[in-house]
């Protein structure tokens, strides 16, 4: 059963991530480090006790729908009502609307282990913070008064309706359309797939933010409005009314997070009332709908990599505590009586330190990129700085951290043997879920892309190279500190920065040549070879936090750990970025 790691969560909020230098600035008000931690607690305690002995109920039984409406799998709905009277939905919204104001770094641990207990509860929630930020940012004064209340606190929910069956990561050619009428409302019409929460009975009405085109728009992308549409009505007194043209027509039957319903969205056939057309109301300015969509997008991506780092946490304590308990064979030194426990096995050892490393390395990179938006938000300093760290972080969380999520959720399978392929051990579904987040909010590809093409030109290259100074900085404080316990850590730090800055080099030549396909073709490699850098210099950051509290460097021995079985793949991904789109090109006959 998965446990909260609070400890390890507060430390690297504070030691790795930038929190604690924050606070001590005053960056946050007087918000002070035992209010931060009454926090985290309180947030473990719930994921732990009320979300976590929840998640094997709504993988089995999912979600089940009847005439347009759906049901949640049992418990669920009294576990959301719960969740909300705690006030966890608006941690960092504005205080005018009821939110509490708090750092997003605390809204993002939090994510964290809502994630680690049930992704498929934890998405809900998720897509809500995305549209309040959307409609805060980008909505009408009455807009925000009618319902950013409701989303705020969790009485209502939102969502994000972007895909379309012949539309999905290339949003110019949605379909989906909007009639202006002379009341200023406008009239939805159209089909949308892959709704997450986009019907349900937690709560009382569902807000859904809808892309679609009016008739006079400009082709592309450029031609996209966004509407709010509500599940129902709202009267002038706040009070729920008229039940708007919009339902559910089915659930997506998907490999992972049953109980997250999955919907095809049907808008404007008339079902309900007289009139056909779902009644919507523009965000924003018409045809600049997806500048405003890319608000909430932006919110989900870092969202999304904080399931990735929440799946491999979950995975990683249950396949430890497997590791414990089950026994084969003698491992090589093994003095106890009859059989030795798995973990005693150099080989099964190696993959829970893997699992250990990776999932530390993409939690301090998102909470990390965190730091940089709270700091872009608050800090009264260089913000051009901090919104371009955030920038470019974001594509490597997202991206990074679902990865890892994917490769310690196989793992943790390859640890439990044959039992981690029967579903009742429960190691399949942390993969089963996991394996979503590479692919929604933008796929890790489309990541990858927007990390080589956009983000490493911020600035003319100044932000990246100043990450990578920073790096630097880390591995040269390894080399200082003379701890015997860090072993090879320094030269392996150098090897693979030294790398990570060659290539990032080497793509900024190409791009400014003109020579986009050859930077595109080892995108991906490239932001693995980013992640993998920041994860070893991160988890070097943090033991050098711990070995200077002077407590057991157990944060030294993972840090070596991976700098030494981890970072040997940079030089290889390095290859790969500068050497392989020659051969990639040659090979695209083969699929011909």
């Amino acid at each position: 059963m998965y446990k909260a790691p609070v400890e390890d969560i507060a430390f690297t909020l504070k030691h790795v991530a930038g929190l604690g230098p924050a606070l001590e600035e005053g960056a946050f008000g007087d918000l002070e480090e035992d209010v931060v931690d009454a926090i985290l607690a309180e947030a473990g305690r719930f994921a732990t006790e009320e979300v976590a002995p929840l998640a094997d109920i709504g993988d089995r039984q999912g979600a089940r729908i009847a005439d347009g409406r759906v049901t949640i799998a049992d418990g669920w709905r009294d576990l959301y009502r719960n969740w909300t009277a705690g006030g966890w939905n608006g941690l960092t919204a504005a205080e005018e609307f009821g939110g509490q104001a708090l750092p997003h770094m605390l809204n993002v641990a939090a994510l964290e282990m809502w994630n680690s207990g049930s992704m498929a509860f934890a998405i809900c929630p998720t897509l809500t913070m995305g549209a309040v930020e959307a409609l805060h940012a980008h909505g009408s004064d009455a807009l925000k008064q009618t319902y950013l209340p409701k989303l705020v606190s969790g009485e209502w929910t939102g969502t994000m309706n972007l895909t379309e069956p012949h539309a999905g990561s290339d949003l110019g050619a949605l379909r989906a359309r909007a009639e202006r009428r002379d009341d200023g409302t406008y009239r939805i019409f159209g089909q949308k797939i892959f709704i997450t929460w986009g019907e349900h009975d937690a709560a009382d009405n569902i807000v859904h933010l809808v892309l679609a085109r009016l008739p006079d728009a400009p082709a592309g992308t450029r031609g996209i409005s966004l509407f709010l549409v509500p599940k129902f009505l709202v009267n002038a007194d706040g009070s729920l009314g008229e039940r708007n043209d919009l339902f559910a027509h089915a659930l997506e039957h998907k490999l992972g997070i049953h109980g997250s319903p999955t919907c095809t969205m049907i808008f404007g056939d008339g079902r309900f009332g007289a009139e056909k057309g779902a009644i919507g109301w523009l965000v924003g300015e018409e045809n600049k709908g997806l500048a405003c969509m890319f608000t909430m997008m932006n919110n989900a991506r870092l969202a999304v990599g904080m399931q990735g780092v929440a799946v491999a946490e979950s995975a990683t304590q249950k396949a430890v505590a497997f590791a414990g308990e089950r026994t084969q064979g003698k491992a090589p030194g093994w003095s106890g009586s009859g059989m030795s426990p798995i973990i005693e096995h150099p080989d099964v050892a190696r993959m829970l330190l893997t699992m250990k490393a990776l999932t530390q390395g993409a939690r301090s990179i998102s909470y990390s990129c965190a730091h940089a938006i709270d700091m872009a938000r608050r800090a009264s300093g260089d913000l051009q700085h901090w919104q371009e760290r955030a920038a470019l972080l974001t594509p490597i969380a997202k991206a990074f951290s679902t990865d890892v999520g994917v490769d310690v959720a196989s793992l943790g399978i390859q640890v439990h043997g044959g039992m981690g392929f029967i579903e009742e051990t429960g190691a399949a579904r942390y993969l089963r879920d996991a394996r979503i987040a590479p692919i929604y909010e933008g796929t890790n590809g489309i990541q990858a892309i927007d990390l080589v093409t956009r983000k490493l030109r911020l600035s003319d290259g100044a932000e990246v190279r100043s990450l990578i100074a920073e790096l630097n900085a880390i591995a040269d404080d390894v080399r200082r500190s003379n701890l015997d316990g860090f072993g090879s850590t320094a030269n392996r730090l150098d090897a693979a920065i030294t790398d990570l800055a060659e290539t990032t080099d080497w793509l900024l030549v190409q791009l400014s040549a003109g020579k986009t396909v050859e930077a595109l073709s080892g995108a991906t490699p490239y932001l693995r070879l980013f992640g993998l850098t920041l994860t070893g210099c991160y988890l070097a950051k943090g033991a050098l936090a711990e070995a200077g509290d002077g407590k057991q460097p157990a944060r030294v021995a993972l840090c070596r750990f991976a700098a030494e079985n981890l970072l040997a793949e940079a030089a290889a991904l390095k290859d790969t970025v500068i050497g392989g789109a020659a051969s990639l090109a040659a090979a695209r006959l083969v699929l011909a």
